[in-house]
């Protein structure tokens, strides 16, 4: 059943558009009360159909809630308005290599939530789990506090991709009903956290606009350059390095970070194995410790 507050949210879409539209042509936001999924609507568009021309431009397109959102590996999940941020980008994009868009979209999102100041010391609280998570470290222990699913299409020789992103803005309680936007079945061990719980003062909108911009900045340099110049500031997040973990496949190793393909490098007994499919799941093994992200990695 939807769930409706009193008070409308107030989206910053004029402020969205004259940060991002000087240097992303076209550039439009859309905010919809309630879709299926943001990522799936952006896919229709572009693909069209028999009697409508297929829509490339680049556009952000914002649910307050979402009846069957997407997750990575065909993972579905729900959200109530308000509680979660949902949105989805898409736009015309030519890299030469493909491999670690989502790595730079996490980094993007956590570095614009969590800035670090160079030479601070400070560990972040966000931290990054390869291919697609960003974790919130609490003193409970660590929470899932966004996913990221990104997908491509083509038509006519021109490739559209589209990043969709959640991110749990406050906590709820878990309803069988009604999971949270990012439930803790998601990944077993790992219950969901808020932004909320980091940044108390920022709401849905507030974080819409903190992300947004140098989210298009980013994806705009990955482009031109690949994850190579990203790959020091994925390691400086990175949840996984030095922890044991184990694969879809059962392959259990230890996390070496990230390649400057993007690709996850894992230690197993038959060697050093590099992984490049998003489509492997990768997990902690329950008995790992959790080193701070960025700290030392194994030899």
């Amino acid at each position: 059943m939807t769930n409706l507050p009193t008070n409308p949210i107030r989206w910053p879409a004029e402020a969205l558009w004259e940060a991002v539209a000087p240097s992303l042509p076209g550039f439009t936001v859309e905010v919809l009360p309630e879709i299926d999924s943001t990522n799936t609507e952006l896919m229709r568009r572009f693909r069209g159909s028999p009697t409508v021309e297929p829509r490339p431009e680049p556009l952000l397109l914002v649910a307050e809630q979402q009846t069957a959102g997407r997750g990575r590996l065909g993972r579905q999940w729900q959200s109530r308005r308000g509680d979660s941020l949902m949105f989805s980008l898409g736009l015309p994009l030519a890299p030469v290599d493909w491999s670690g868009l989502s790595l730079v979209a996490g980094i993007s999102v956590a570095e614009s939530l969590e800035p670090r100041l160079a030479g601070s010391g400070a560990k972040p609280r966000i931290g990054l789990k390869w291919p697609n998570d960003l974790w919130l470290s609490t003193p409970e222990g660590e929470r899932k506090l966004a996913g990221i699913l990104v997908e491509t299409a083509s038509w006519e020789g021109l490739r559209y991709v589209v990043i969709g992103i959640g991110i749990n803005i406050r906590a709820v309680p878990l309803d069988p009903g009604l999971n949270a936007a990012l439930p803790a079945s998601a990944l077993p061990g790992v219950p969901p956290g808020s932004l909320q719980d980091l940044l108390p003062e920022l709401d849905a909108p507030a974080a819409l606009l903190r992300v947004i911009p140098p989210l298009v900045q980013a994806v705009q340099a990955f482009a031109q350059f690949g994850f190579a110049p990203f790959q020091a500031r994925f390691a400086a997040r990175d949840v996984l390095a030095g922890r044991a973990v184990r694969l879809s496949d059962g392959t259990a190793g230890t996390a070496h970070g990230a390649g400057e393909n993007g690709a996850l490098l894992v230690h197993t007994a038959a060697g050093m194995k590099e992984i490049t499919s998003s489509e492997v799941s990768v997990r902690p093994l329950p008995d790992s410790a959790a080193p701070a992200p960025g700290g030392t990695r194994p030899c």
